[in-house]
């Protein structure tokens, strides 16, 4: 059992905190797409650090560690209740030392849970099988990306696509507008896993299923792999690319799963995952409890450590496609009406950190600190507490912001806030306060956890605790973290830019390609 105990842990802590080889080659080869010097270029080349620096921290890559999920296939006469023992140990052990983030929030309370156990979570599947080891495989796909998953029932009416009918092209557009739909707010540029059929729950369980394929591996149903190479090949000529900054890749990666159904139902469930492609898996012999191998390895490996340094040494021989300004906060209307969408900002002092429990509370009380000026950051960071009671910051990159819609503008007016960074981008209301109050909308790199935990140099204090360590209000000290102007005062938004494009980009596809 301690053996098992111990195999668990070392799959969370791989999962969490190195990308596998197929994910990595994926991003490497989105790299070389794109030209130098463009703010997809820019995201890239920071997503490349973010993985190198969370390998060698062995720190989450992405601070939203989701809600872990595994999958386990066991010889027959095996204790699956073992397992699920030794699995949910190793979830609370790295919970409590910072590898994964403490993500489980009761539904009815809002309460979380501090360990990452809970009602149905961890996920744990479990399907007997006639080999003679136990295959494990888990996957962390973080709430942003779960939130751009999309169900579909053919036959429908699709935006820029007409009619989907009842076949496989209609199947092909459901594909291609779950693309559309997801723009960079699931962490662009990512990889969907697609089921076809089913009931609306086994149909999602098949699209997740899929993203345990090799990103590599060759579709054996010849219409299946037809259409994953057509997805493949057209998916990226819809220009969303890098976090929604527009560019030459959108999507790494399709696999296609199709299963019966009924005569009434025809169900398309697509699951979306960002760039941070966090699964691994191992064998694991049934007696001993031990790591016998791990899956996920085939082929090379993308030395990320060295292309890290050529990119710096690049980066001073290259024009950029953006202007660069440095902002110190507390930060003047002044300041932010002289910004423009496209700008790049480098942030020195303080920022504080609000989601989605935060943004409700403000909407009602006072806040507890002076926000006149300052700037909110959405996020909710992997924090660690040392044996003097001082807090570090594990991993701190944005969480989507499009949540906090109905909150946002009225909150900015409300306090003074004149800066809000996150990921995504937001709606009509918000781009209005922006330009009625003289605000502006920051897009991070989403999944760069380490890279922005980098840039924080302490944490000086932390107010509304009881809604949880994600959820609370962290004061942070930060000095040269970089984001760009996606929003900003003079009612500009490159998010209803790349929208827009994007969806005339989407009709072409309009017309049937399958029979």
């Amino acid at each position: 059992m301690n053996q098992l105990f111990e195999s668990m842990y070392n799959l969370v802590v791989e999962t969490s905190t190195k990308l596998p080889k197929d994910a990595r080659r994926a991003i490497y080869q989105a790299k070389l797409s794109e030209s130098a010097g463009t703010r997809a270029a820019m995201s890239l080349d920071t997503i490349s650090n973010n993985i190198v620096m969370a390998e060698e921290n062995i720190s989450p890559i992405c601070q939203d560690t989701g809600l872990p999920t595994f999958k386990v296939k066991t010889p027959v006469g095996v204790n699956q209740l073992e397992i699920k023992e030794a699995i949910r140990k190793a979830v609370v052990e790295a919970t409590k030392n910072g590898k994964l983030r403490p993500n489980s929030v009761d539904s009815l309370t809002g309460a979380n849970s501090g360990d990452n156990l809970g009602d149905g979570v961890p996920v744990v599947k479990f399907e007997q099988w006639e080999k003679d080891y136990i295959d494990v495989r888990l996957i962390l796909k973080g709430g942003g990306c779960e939130n751009k998953n999309i169900q579909y029932s053919l036959p429908c009416e699709l935006e820029g696509l007409g009619r989907a009918g009842r076949d496989l092209d209609g199947i092909r557009k459901c594909i291609m507008h779950s693309v559309y739909q997801a723009q960079g707010q699931g962490c662009s540029a990512g990889f969907i896993g697609v089921g076809i059929g089913g009931d609306r729950s086994s149909g999602y369980d098949l699209a997740k299923e899929q993203l345990f394929r090799n990103v590599d591996d060759v579709n054996p149903v010849e219409d299946l792999r037809k259409l994953e190479e057509y997805v493949m090949a057209n998916a990226n000529k819809l220009g969303i690319g890098t976090m929604g900054f527009g560019g030459e890749t959108t999507l790494l990666g399709c696999k296609v799963g199709a299963m019966h159904r009924i005569p009434a139902s025809f169900y398309v469930s697509v699951a979306y995952n960002c760039w941070a492609f966090r699964r691994q898996g191992v064998k694991v012999d049934p007696v001993t409890g031990e790591i016998k191998e791990w899956h996920y390895q085939e082929g090379d490996d993308v030395d990320f450590a060295k292309e890290v340094g050529q990119e710096v040494a690049a980066a001073s021989e290259t024009a950029s496609e953006s202007r660069e300004v440095v902002l110190q906060a507390p930060i003047t209307e002044e300041q932010i009406r002289s910004l423009k969408v496209g700008d790049v900002v480098t942030i020195n002092g303080r920022m504080y950190t609000g989601r989605d429990a935060i943004h409700h509370y403000l909407n009602e009380h006072d806040a507890p600190v002076d926000l006149n000026g300052q700037i909110i950051y959405h996020c909710g960071p992997v924090m660690l507490k040392d044996d003097e009671g001082k807090w570090h910051v594990k991993a701190a990159g944005p969480t989507t912001s499009i949540r906090e819609e109905p909150y946002q503008g009225d909150i900015m007016k409300k306090f003074g806030i004149r800066a809000v960074i996150g990921k995504g981008g937001m709606g009509p209301k918000t781009l209005k306060a922006l330009e009625e109050h003289g605000g502006v909308y920051l897009n991070a790199i989403g999944g760069a956890a380490q890279y922005y935990a980098d840039c924080i140099e302490s944490v000086d204090g932390v107010d509304l605790t009881q809604f949880g360590i994600p959820e609370a209000m962290w004061h942070l000290s930060v000095k040269g973290f970089k984001a760009v102007v996606t929003m900003d005062s003079h009612g500009n938004s490159l998010h209803q830019d790349v929208d827009k494009s994007s969806l005339e980009k989407l009709a072409q596809f309009k017309e049937k390609v399958f029979n």
